[in-house]
């Protein structure tokens, strides 16, 4: 599903990612591991498109996603790829719905199709009866299950996950990685994840570990 080829970033002189090669399959869940600095979260950016890369090339269903013009790159961003971030991101004018509902909207989807779905996916996560709270009524781990079906809404081909669960207690974590599996069965979601938590790299389909911005083999 995503292919990347010959990745390097650089920051001012500083690289930091120095030749990425990686492939993603669908309906996977890939764990990215390293030490802090290593280049995971940039990585992570770049393969989602919110960076872009000093060189290489990235094919997400066979889409030379750079290659895009910024409008285009940004319609076929809010298509095909979601996000899940450790401090949910959520707005706080708004329900659990409205915010699930918001990719959806900013995609020209029909209101009442958008609402249906996003409806679905709060039963899916638990979260139905807490539609109508804003994320200051909600615990932490209630916002990110708001956050997941926002990324979700779409029906993205793959979804990124930058350290989901760093912001959650043991329990919340572990609900939270056990749903990541649970949706790539029940709805064949693909999901690449950078996470310190061994017990979630551990549990992924692959694990890629990432130093001195290279991966290790």
């Amino acid at each position: 599903m995503l292919k990347a080829q010959g990745i390097l970033k650089s920051y001012g002189s500083l690289p930091v990612l120095k030749g990425i090669d990686l492939h993603i399959k669908a309906a996977e869940v890939v764990s990215i591991v390293g030490a802090s600095g290593a280049g995971k979260s940039t990585l992570l950016h770049v393969l989602g498109t919110l960076d872009h890369p000093d060189q290489g090339e990235i094919l997400l269903n066979d889409t030379s996603i750079f290659k895009l013009s910024q409008q285009k790159l940004a319609a076929f961003r809010n298509k095909h790829i979601g996000f899940i971030f450790q401090f949910h991101n959520l707005l706080p004018e708004f329900t659990a719905l409205e915010n699930v509902m918001i990719p959806g909207l900013i995609g020209g989807r029909a209101t009442n199709d958008v609402k249906r779905r996003g409806l679905e996916l709060l039963t899916m996560l638990g979260m139905a009866e807490r539609q109508d709270h804003k994320p200051s009524e909600l615990s932490g781990g209630e916002q990110q299950r708001v956050s997941v079906a926002r990324a979700l809404i779409n029906d993205p081909s793959i979804v990124f996950a930058d350290e989901p669960s760093g912001n959650l207690d043991s329990k919340n974590a572990d609900e939270l990685h056990q749903l990541f599996f649970d949706l790539r069965d029940d709805l064949k979601q693909t999901f690449v994840i950078v996470t310190h938590n061994k017990e979630l790299a551990t549990m992924a389909d692959r694990k890629l570990e990432i130093a001195d911005g290279v991966i290790l083999i």
